[in-house]
């Protein structure tokens, strides 16, 4: 009964590591999807605002070749203000703080990947 227990839980630990995979590799294209419904309009809108927000050291770790500076949730939230996180969390279908915590978790990734020259590549 024990080993298939922890069976039970290996396969379980793979299961998760395999969708936290999936869910990094979409979330470019769902972050960009969503963004197109708000008045930011594209990545790029959301990266100009950080920027002006004063998350330009951020942001510029994403942009350049070095290693990517994390950004939390609270600070996505003073930037963008809670009428635009309402409305994309809307758009995600899901609690504002969950989408402040999805954007804080995967908007770094996802500027790098889109900023191969240190510009953001619309579309």
């Amino acid at each position: 009964m024990e080993a298939s227990v922890g069976l039970f839980d290996e396969l379980g630990g793979s299961l998760k590591g395999a969708l936290g995979s999936a869910a990094a590799a979409a979330a470019p294209a769902l972050i960009s999807a969503v963004l197109a419904k708000t008045n930011l309009g594209d990545l790029s809108g959301l990266v100009n605002q950080l920027q002006q927000g004063g998350l330009d050291a951020q942001v510029k770790s994403w942009l350049g070749n070095g290693a990517n500076l994390p950004v939390s949730a609270d600070q996505l939230k003073a930037v963008l203000g809670s009428d635009q996180v309402r409305q994309i969390a809307e758009h995600f279908g899901i609690p504002t703080d969950a989408a402040l915590k999805y954007l804080a978790e995967h908007l770094p990734t996802t500027v790098d990947q889109a900023s191969p020259n240190g510009v953001v590549t619309k579309g």
